[in-house]
């Protein structure tokens, strides 16, 4: 039986740490270098399926709770509380923050071009100090266990104290695992996937409201429903997943 482990900072489930509290715990860990993680329900459902997916959540520093699901079978179930926070509402806080830096040294991992300059010109409009050439477009990984040894030299060179990936659930993981044991420095690894896309306006928005209630899943399926709706369906799994665990503190 898996368990669910309570520490003094974290609730390990599946082996994974996921954070108790939200924002300013993530940035105080993120702050000297990390390796985060922000698996939602439809990727957990994947880890008894994908071994190297599973293995490069679990090598994570921290994960954050974007999963509703998860957060509300815990508090109903197991009267465990544990803070919701999304990709989304993440990097709305990291960018304002940025904002007001004088240097973001962001480096972003991206799907494509155009996304690219999507995302450059959200970055612009909110007032990041953005080095336009501190970016990368991967290439579509196959493999099961992802390396890019072209992106790693870029890095070396570049050296980045925080680099966001942007790529899709079971994809950005694999990849920040594979840099977070290959890179000669420590810098901020932050697996959001396609939430920026929100903020650039590359995919149906979402209200600050809508996320707060925990209805992001909503809007997406609405947004396209071919995608999104099976998806989600296939996401009740994660309640039997959780209902087998027991709790040690």
């Amino acid at each position: 039986m898996k368990k669910i482990l309570i520490t003094n900072e974290s609730i390990e489930i599946f082996g994974i740490k996921f954070l108790k509290e939200g924002y300013s715990s993530a940035i105080k860990k993120l702050s000297n270098g990390g390796f985060m993680v922000v698996p939602s329900a439809p990727s957990l459902t994947i880890i008894n399926s994908d071994e190297y997916y599973y293995k490069s959540l679990q090598a994570s520093d921290f994960a954050i709770a974007d999963s509703g699901l998860m957060v509300l079978i815990l508090k109903i179930f197991y009267k465990i509380n544990l803070e919701k926070l999304s990709g989304l509402a993440f990097l709305g806080l990291f960018f304002s923050d940025c904002s007001s830096s004088e240097n973001s040294e962001l480096f972003l991992v991206e799907p494509t071009e155009e996304d690219h300059g999507a995302n450059k010109k959200y970055l612009n409009n909110i007032g990041v100090n953005y080095d336009s050439s501190f970016y990368y477009v991967a290439p579509i990984y196959k493999d099961i266990v992802i390396e890019d040894f072209d992106l790693l030299k870029q890095l070396e060179d570049q050296k980045p104290k925080k680099i966001i990936i942007n790529l899709g659930g079971g994809i950005q993981e694999k990849l920040g695992y594979f840099l977070n044991t290959h890179l000669s420095y420590k810098p901020a690894i932050i697996c959001t996937g396609a939430a920026i896309a929100f903020l650039s306006g590359q995919q149906a928005n979402i209200p600050d409201w809508g996320d707060r209630y925990y209805l992001g899943w909503l809007f997406r399926c609405i947004s396209n429903p071919r995608r999104f709706v099976p998806r989600y369906l296939g996401s009740i799994k994660l309640i039997f997943m959780l209902m087998g665990c027991s709790v040690e503190k």
